[in-house]
């Protein structure tokens, strides 16, 4: 359960302040460590700690097996830090397993997600701040993934930027249940190269082999693969195909990645066959994964989606791809349910916090017509809404905005739907474009 902003607030200052005090109580009384491993010990430095607690308390996210929630995280590693702090420090610690859930995607079908416990989720974190300072120096440029300084933006821009470099046919690669399928002896031997501390690199081993929980009580092993859904398993990935960002770049091959998305230009059909071929290989041979052949393709760009975003044929611009758009929609249907029975207002300020995200993100999109349209169909949406709200009360309501007496009595006798009044004249006289903005409803286009 989210909790407001305040609580949010307070609840990081306590474990900023934890993180100083509490994090480090008992050191005193506590007995003389072994001598942990460089990396490790950096790990458990107190101030990698106080931005991992201040991290994961930040994120919130759902308890895992234990139950525990981020609220009382705090608290229990006050009461229990020192034990577990030399339980890691002498390879004692034994992460839990995972908890399996499933998030619905897009086209109908779910996506495995595994939730850490929250003193894991910590840890965790803790482990990925030292790793991804260890690797950064070392990851390739064209990688944008889950890195300090750099976005799916950057991500599309590099895209963008190669295409009007003539290069007009793209390499879709789509790896096959990439985070389920990554080879645990491959990876660890590749982290070793940057990460040379056998005690660190056996803890994160013990958290590829900690498991997953599905249901109440089934336990299932997990020989392979990254579970989603913990701090250090975008850092892990990008371990991972760091090897193929390398590979393309020692082929002269133009790209850009993002996480698991790889998208490479070429000229010709032809050349993206052959480039479509050899990476399939490479990713088989030498990654131990699978290029998905449904999912993959050889195309013109602006028939594929890189990051949410297409381009258009003419000038190669960044445009928002249906997809998105698509999911947009549903979000907007989802709010204006009849049945949801709220104020218009409250509807509006639900969709504002909505629409200001997807702004953020889409918001360098360089076709605006899909946006203008998506704009209009949002204020006819909430004109549907409201004209199923006044009910009995339309014509009064449509007469007290300035319509006039033919216009709101045809409208209100009309035997037609609220979706299609939605679009009559007599509604947009009412409610116009105006009145949705001192709503606070937000453009997406720019005016």
């Amino acid at each position: 359960m989210k909790s407001d902003g305040n609580a949010s607030d307070n609840r990081v200052e306590l474990a900023v302040s934890l993180s100083r005090d509490e994090l480090v109580a008992g050191e005193a009384d506590r007995p003389e460590p072994i001598p942990s491993a460089p990396l490790l010990a950096r790990v458990l430095e107190r101030g990698n700690l106080q931005r991992a607690l201040k991290q994961v308390c930040q994120n919130q996210g759902a308890p895992g097996i234990d139950g525990m929630t981020v609220d009382e995280l705090p608290d229990h590693l006050r009461h229990h830090w020192p034990e577990i702090r030399a339980q890691l420090e002498t390879g004692r610690y034994w992460p839990l397993p995972v908890k399996r859930v499933e998030i619905p995607k897009p086209d109908g079908k779910t996506r495995p997600l595994g939730i850490p416990t929250v003193l894991d989720r910590f840890i965790q974190q803790a482990i990925a701040q030292v790793v991804s300072a260890q690797w950064e120096p070392h990851f390739h440029p064209k990688s944008y993934g889950f890195r300090p300084q750099r976005s799916a933006h950057q991500a599309a821009r590099q895209w963008q930027a190669d295409l009007r470099e003539g290069y007009h046919w793209i390499v879709d690669l789509n790896l096959e249940a990439f985070f389920d399928r990554v080879n645990h002896d491959r990876l660890m031997s590749r982290l070793k190269q940057q990460v040379p501390d056998g005690a660190l690199l056996s803890l994160i081993n013990r958290y590829l082999k900690a498991g997953v929980q599905v249901g109440e009580t089934r336990h299932a092993a997990t020989p392979m693969g990254v579970p989603q859904g913990g701090p250090l398993s975008p850092v892990l990935a990008n371990v991972v195909l760091d090897e193929l960002d390398w590979e393309l770049e020692r082929r002269g091959h133009r790209f850009a990645r993002y996480a698991d998305d790889c998208i490479i230009v070429v000229k010709s059909q032809r050349a993206g066959e052959r480039v479509m071929a050899s990476v399939t290989r490479l990713v088989s041979d030498s990654l131990r994964l699978t290029v998905n052949p449904l999912k993959s393709a050889v195309d013109r760009p602006w028939n594929r989606k890189f990051l949410g975003f297409t381009v258009s044929r003419n000038g190669m611009k960044l445009k928002v791809a249906d997809k998105a758009i698509d999911k947009l929609k549903d979000r907007v249907r989802e709010l204006t349910r009849r049945t949801r029975g709220h104020r218009l207002r409250d509807v509006v300020a639900e969709m504002r916090d909505a629409l200001l995200g997807w702004k953020a993100y889409f918001g360098i999109a360089e076709v605006l017509s899909p946006l203008r349209d998506i704009d209009k169909w949002i204020r006819r949406k909430l004109r549907c809404y409201h004209w199923k709200q006044w009910g009995r009360a339309g014509y009064r309501e449509l007469r007290r905005r300035g319509v006039s007496v033919r216009e709101a009595w045809n409208t209100s006798k009309s035997a037609h739907g609220p979706w299609r009044l939605s679009k009559t004249p007599a509604l947009a006289l009412a409610l116009p474009v105006r009145y949705f903005s001192n709503l606070g409803l937000p453009s997406l286009a720019p005016r």
